[in-house]
Order: structure tokens, then sequence, then C-alpha cells
């Protein structure tokens, strides 16, 4: 064909030394014109088709390949095809030009084909986060590991072709670079292994509450990669974690709280000590006035009146025998209070407990767990119950101990 291309430009005319160069480039033209009707062919045509097929199908995962435009860049592969099939028929006896094109053929295919597996890879971690297993294992990372590696592979492939070397050789000389490597991959080595000893261990998933005061992160975390962990703080700002740190430094993750569905309230109430007193009669018969009171009440003076009439106690004064006091009912009336709060968990720890007096008075610590485990709705229901608790904490001739202020030193110059 080429032959007889040559004949005819000769014969109309065409001057020797211009029939090479235009041979080449009517070639050249040729093989991009028939390049370019191929793949708006397989783009326009075989492309739609097999969309149009692919969208009526009840499958969700071929919808995938189609949003992350797999075989949009599968269609890619048909101009190559097309200057394989007629570069030997247009420049058989041009044994450099056709190296050339073949050279030039095989890095495209090599780089459509890196483009199709980065497009197929993304596609696979799409599909995964619509699963439940997304939050238990960040995949993220590891196809961000996949894609370094079949990149890295695929460029010493095109060195290989450009060069006219063996990928061996290639392969073969990276034991001297190998200080260099890890120095610039440093970080996505360190973050491969990282992440998974996260995955293994269950460490981190997206959506976790986690605190890591050495970066200023307490929040949400939105994604785990090869790198790096981002963390959406409570403000709305976003922290970025090397993901190697989770490994190498502490952090709090607060999953626990949510898979158990109770979080924690632990505050205390500090009781001035020189209000705690025993109960006398006046003080009792107000007690037995409260109604969620009543049952303990009932209990417990039937209880202190059998030891006291077994040991024949002296009851006129209050400091022989057992008597109530008034700082134990406030504590009973406070865990009775909670046992009926239809918002706390009375299946997790529940407890009012005294702590050790201090210069700041009696602690009274409230311990119990809520049912929602929600910000907003954590802070209205602690506040709501303290709120109760202060108010009622005088019914019992008790008073929260707060430290002088001025307008009390001010009351102490008369």
């Amino acid at each position: 064909m080429i032959e007889n291309l040559k004949t005819w430009l000769l014969d109309a005319g065409v001057e020797s030394t211009w029939v090479d160069a235009l041979v080449i480039s009517i070639g050249v033209v040729s093989i991009i014109l028939v390049a370019i009707l191929f793949h708006f062919i397989a783009k326009q045509i075989i492309l739609r088709t097999v969309i149009a097929v692919i969208r009526r199908s009840k499958t969700d995962w071929d919808d995938v390949l189609i949003e992350k435009k797999v075989l949009a860049r599968v269609a890619h592969f048909a101009p190559a095809i097309v200057v394989n099939w007629l570069a030997p028929v247009f420049f058989a006896d041009m044994e450099e030009v056709l190296l050339a094109m073949k050279m030039g053929v095989n890095i495209y295919l090599i780089l459509i084909f890196l483009w199709v597996i980065d497009s197929f890879l993304n596609a696979v971690l799409s599909l995964y986060n619509r699963t439940e297993k997304t939050r238990r294992i960040p995949l993220k990372g590891f196809l961000q590991a996949v894609k370094l590696v079949v990149n890295l592979i695929g460029l010493i492939i095109i060195l290989s072709i450009a060069f006219g070397k063996s990928p061996i050789y290639f392969f073969s000389g990276l034991g001297a670079v190998t200080a260099v490597l890890l120095l610039v991959f440093k970080d996505a080595i360190l973050g491969f292994v990282a992440g998974i000893q996260i995955s293994v261990n269950n460490m981190v998933q997206v959506g976790d509450w986690i605190e890591m005061p050495k970066y200023s992160a307490d929040g949400d975390v939105l994604d785990v990669t090869l790198t790096t962990v981002k963390v959406q703080n409570w403000d709305k700002t976003i922290t970025t974690i090397p993901t190697y740190a989770l490994i190498s430094d502490s952090f709090k993750n607060w999953r626990g709280m949510s898979d158990a569905g109770g979080r924690r309230i632990k505050r205390s109430i500090n009781i001035d000590m020189s209000s705690v007193q025993f109960a006398d009669e006046a003080l009792l018969e107000k007690f037995k006035r409260f109604e969620i009171l009543k049952p303990y009440i009932e209990a417990k003076l039937k209880d202190v009146h059998e030891h006291n009439s077994s040991r024949e106690a002296d009851m006129s004064e209050l400091i022989n025998g057992r008597h109530l006091t008034n700082v134990g009912t406030f504590r009973a009336y406070c865990l009775a209070y909670l046992r009926s709060h239809e918002l706390l968990h009375q299946d997790m720890t529940l407890l009012v407990r005294q702590l050790q007096p201090s210069p700041d008075g009696l602690p009274i610590q409230i311990y119990v767990f809520t049912k929602d485990t929600r910000w907003a709705y954590y802070e209205d229901i602690q506040a709501d119950i303290f709120d109760h608790l202060l108010a009622v904490i005088p019914q019992f001739n008790l008073k929260v101990y707060q430290k002088p202020s001025g307008r009390d030193l001010e009351g102490l110059k008369g």
C-alpha cells in the first residue's frame, strides 16, 4: 500500500525528497482520523448502549461503574487498537516510524490501564461505603496503598518501554535508591502499617468521636486515608492527624459510649458541712410527706426503731442509738429520684455516693448514664437533674457550699 502511494505521488509530480515525509503525514493523519472515528463509535454508540442496559438492571454495583467512569475510561482503548492495527499497514517498510508508534501506543495503553484501575478502585470504595462494614474497617487507606503500588509498577513499565530496557533492570535499580524512596514515601509507608493495625485492632472508625489533645482534636472522624485522619471538631474546624500518630500517641475514643447507648453523668454537689444534722421529729414528719421518700422513710424508721429497742438505748439524747440524718436522707432522695427518671439507664451503673470531705464541703456525687448520647440532649438531661436537686436541698435543712464572694465579705463589716 505504501509503495503504491509513493508511486502515485511521484506520478503526480511530487519531488522524491518530499515523498517520504508526505507518505508519513498521510499515514499519521489517516490513522488519527480512523482512531477518532472508532473512539466516537466506542463512546457514543457502544458505551451509551451498554449504559442504557445497565440502567435498566436491578443491581446497583454496575451503576457504580458508570458513576465512577470505569466504562467511559475503558472506551479509550479503542484508539490504541486502531493504531496497532493500521500502523503496520502504512509503515511496514519504515521500521523506525513503526517502532516509535508502537512505543507511543504501548505507553498510552499503560496510562489508560492505570486510569481504569484508579476508577475501578474508586468504584470498589464507593460500593464498600454502602455496606455495614464501612465504619469497622476504613478501606480507603488500603486502596490508596494499592494505587500507589500499581502506579509505581506502571511507571517502571513505562520507563522500560521508553528506554528499551527490561522492567527487571529498573526493579533491580530500586535497591540503590531504597533510602530515597523510604524518605519520600515515609508517611505513606507508616500510614499503611498504621492502617493495618487500626483495622485489625478496630481502633478508629469513620464517625467515631475521638479526643487527641496533642493535635487539638476533639470531634468526629470524617475520613481515614493512607496518610491522614480528618477530624471535625465541635467548633466545626477540621484537624488533620497523621495516621501513624494514632498508633504512636494516645487518644480517647468515645465509641464505647455510643455503642452502649448510654452517656455518663459524673458530677458532685458540695454540701456545707455545718448544715449536716440528725433528723428530729419535725424534720422526720416533713420527710414523710415526700411521696418519693415514703418507702425509704417507713422502712428505715422501722429498722432504726427495732435496733434501738433491742439495745434499750436512751433516746432522750439524739447522740444515743441510731437516727436518720438530713444528708443521708437527701442521698436516699437523690437515688429514688434518679431511679424514677425515664431518661436514665436503670440497667447501667446508677449510684449516689458520698466522697471524702474537703475544704470545699462534703461532695455528694451523682453517677448515672443517660439514654440519649447526643451532646445537646445529654446536657439538657444533666442540667434538669441538677436544677431539681439544687432546688430541693433546702427542704432537707442543708446548704450548698459556696466560697465567700465580695458581697459575703461586705456583710461581715457590720
